[in-house]
């Protein structure tokens, strides 16, 4: 079997992009150029790569994980090999991280900001994701390195912290416990908690209070962090967090307050993730090493 760079750029595109629709509205290329490639490179092989499903897409089988695992990583030591002719000596090619959307609006436009000014050359692209879809999109390379919280990732994840933090109580501004220099759980669990409705966030923060022996009065769920700081600021209940937005408001404008949870409770840490049964690409490298040094040079969450 002959297999070339671009049938295996075409079958790649598919599993980041998940049809083959997107992979070649993405590469600019016809959809019929791309379905070809993969026909080929699925006869070659004499195994399905894709499973196609009916309105949502493709799905990786068990042997296209490892066919796909594999050709991401001949791609990069070809380009590798290509970059070996060239007079410049910046690092290029294209980047897909998955940023959890709790945590992307806070750092992702300001570090990739950070990093295109010292690698121009690399393409980057930001997706939003959620602790259930993270995980299975780096194991499915549909996405290179994952900025998350250490939550809810499968054994094969790598984790390379960026940053610790301390989890807060969020209170309104005209709470009872909005005047004190700090509060603890025993406090917050005669109010109802606004938590998210994510499983991983939800047993994340009782586990916190069950660690104390305690049980939270159950409130709200929500199914964004906006919405969740709203129902605070409007009285519904308090709620304990690790991310902190600059300015302590609610998008409805009213005032919240942000006090220290007094509990030894274990620190929260902010990572890149990766697979590793996957080689990381140089631009990969490069995006860890600045991500590392961004995190390391800004006040987070001040």
């Amino acid at each position: 079997m002959n297999l070339t760079l671009t049938q295996l750029r075409y079958v790649v595109a598919v599993a980041r992009h998940g049809s083959i629709t997107a992979a070649a509205r993405a590469l600019h290329v016809s959809q019929p150029s791309i379905s070809v490639a993969v026909d080929q490179v699925e006869k070659g092989y004499g195994q399905k790569i894709f499973v196609r499903q009916r309105g949502s897409g493709i799905a990786l089988t068990s042997f296209g994980h490892k066919a796909v695992a594999k050709a991401r990583q001949v791609l990069t030591e070809a380009d590798e090999l290509a970059a070996l002719g060239s007079d410049s000596a910046a690092i290029g090619g294209e980047l897909i991280v998955g940023c959890f959307e709790d945590l992307a609006p806070h750092f992702a436009p300001a570090l990739i900001r950070s990093f295109a000014r010292r690698h121009p050359a690399i393409e980057v692209t930001v997706r939003e994701e959620t602790f259930d879809t993270l995980g299975r999109r780096l194991s499915d390379s549909a996405i290179d390195l994952g900025l998350t919280y250490d939550l809810a990732l499968p054994l094969n994840i790598a984790r390379i912290t960026l940053h610790e933090l301390r989890p807060h109580a969020l209170l309104s501004a005209t709470h009872a416990l909005a005047g004190r220099p700090d509060v603890s759980l025993a406090e917050l669990v005669a109010y109802p908690l606004i938590a998210s409705d994510q499983p991983y966030s939800w047993q994340h923060t009782l586990d916190l209070f069950r660690s104390r022996g305690l049980s939270p009065a159950p409130g709200s769920k929500t199914s964004s962090f906006e919405l969740q700081r709203s129902m605070v600021a409007n009285g519904f209940g308090v709620a304990v967090c690790y991310t902190r937005p600059h300015g302590d408001r609610s998008y409805d404008g009213l005032p919240l307050v942000c006090k220290p949870i007094s509990d030894p409770l274990p620190l929260q840490r902010i990572i890149l993730a990766h697979d590793t049964r996957q080689r990381l690409s140089k631009a990969a490298s490069v995006f860890v090493d600045e991500a590392k040094l961004w995190f390391s040079t800004h006040n987070i969450f001040a």
